[in-house]
């Protein structure tokens, strides 16, 4: 990143590790189809072999459950598009990328942002139709955590499948995904330090999921076409650094939480989404109402400080969060919020060079609200 610019937007992409972009390089070197039965084919497919092993062991998965995509919506979209005649359920607060696939129901969220157990109770109990249930692990806008295994306990008691969007969570939290139960997940290598356009979606052994992509055997005859040689070398190298990581998120937390009291003791009220549920250590999303995200981000941008107005993934629009909507949030609050996400690479300076920016944007907003008080 470059030195002037105070990056404080992990959650739309980390930058990238020395080691996955040296991967990636070596990678490109070999310069064979890992199809191919020859050495050089041989070389390339070891290597994504490797990257294989490295993604199974960041979230406690088997090698043959990883099968390589193009990222994290590609693998939503084979998700929810892989089981036909299931009545689909996904939580209100999905990603775009999920919200965006066909579904018959919305579970709804508490105002923390955690999904509502017993509205997916009803859901699950309301058709006789089997159903395939998609909550994320931790929301990328708010951080929040969703418990997971408690969906999947409510939804295999009634023959339901779940599908989990561990992008976000992924390196920032220890994930089983064994343990946790789940019958597919999602991840991202860019969320992790690794290249853009490369993700998996990891399916539990035997599941009898619908092809992606058809016209080739690659990735178990589920996602049909030569695979991104360099992409998934430098996913594996990410990943591998993520696990080594991932119980180091105290630092990161602590400047978070310094974030926030320094936020509410200059201003009690203020809005923080999700403050009183279990959140990944890294991200805040909070409001300043009368102030629109745009303004914010702009301001702050103009300042050499890089935040984000909810997600990153809308081709550059600003709209208002329906992720923050779907928590109770008034429209002129949703539409003045803006997410901190931090990273490994955030320092306390960036915190302090943020808080001014904040400040002064206050000031100036509050300069104007004055100004257009009508004479007494």
């Amino acid at each position: 990143m470059t030195a002037t610019i105070a990056y404080l937007d992990y959650n739309a992409t980390a930058p990238i590790r020395e080691a996955a972009a040296a991967a990636a390089l070596d990678a490109m070197r070999i310069g064979g189809n890992p199809s191919s039965v020859h050495r050089l084919g041989r070389l390339a497919r070891r290597a994504i072999d490797r990257s294989r092993r490295a993604v199974a062991a960041l979230v406690g998965a088997r090698p043959d459950e990883v099968v390589f995509t193009s990222g994290g919506t590609e693998a939503n979209a084979m998700a929810l598009g892989g089981f036909s005649g299931r009545r689909r359920i996904v939580s209100a607060i999905e990603h775009d990328s999920i919200l965006a696939q066909p579904h018959e129901a919305r579970i709804p969220v508490s105002a923390d942002g955690v999904v509502d157990l017993a509205a997916l109770e009803d859901l699950l109990e309301a058709p006789p139709q089997a159903a395939f249930v998609s909550v994320m692990l931790a929301n990328n806008e708010t951080g929040v955590i969703q418990p997971v295994a408690d969906v999947v306990a409510l939804a295999h008691a009634r023959g339901a499948l779940v599908h989990c969007d561990a992008v976000q969570a992924a390196g920032k939290m220890a994930i089983d995904f064994a343990a946790l139960g789940v019958d597919l997940m999602s991840l991202s290598a860019h969320k992790i330090g690794g290249p853009q356009g490369v993700g998996a979606l990891i399916v539990r052994d035997g599941l009898g999921l619908a092809s992606g992509l058809v016209g080739g055997g690659q990735e178990r005859g589920l996602r049909a076409g030569t695979e991104n040689l360099a992409g998934i070398a430098g996913f594996g190298a990410a990943a591998e650094a993520a696990r080594a990581e991932v119980g180091d998120w105290g630092r990161v937390a602590a400047l978070r939480d310094d974030l926030e009291a320094r936020l509410l003791a200059a201003q009690p009220d203020l809005p923080i989404f999700g403050r009183g549920a279990a959140r990944l250590a890294n991200t805040s999303c909070f409001a300043m109402p009368g102030v629109k995200s745009e303004t914010q981000v702009i301001a702050f941008d103009l300042a050499g400080v890089a935040v984000s107005a909810g997600a990153a993934c809308s081709s550059g629009k600003v709209s208002p969060s329906h992720v923050l909507r779907a928590m109770g949030a008034a429209a002129d609050v949703s539409s003045a919020a803006i997410r901190i996400s931090l990273g490994r690479g955030t320092a306390a300076a960036e915190i302090d060079r943020l808080m001014t920016v904040w400040a002064e944007v206050r000031r100036r907003a509050g300069n104007a609200a004055v100004a257009r008080e009508p004479a007494a």
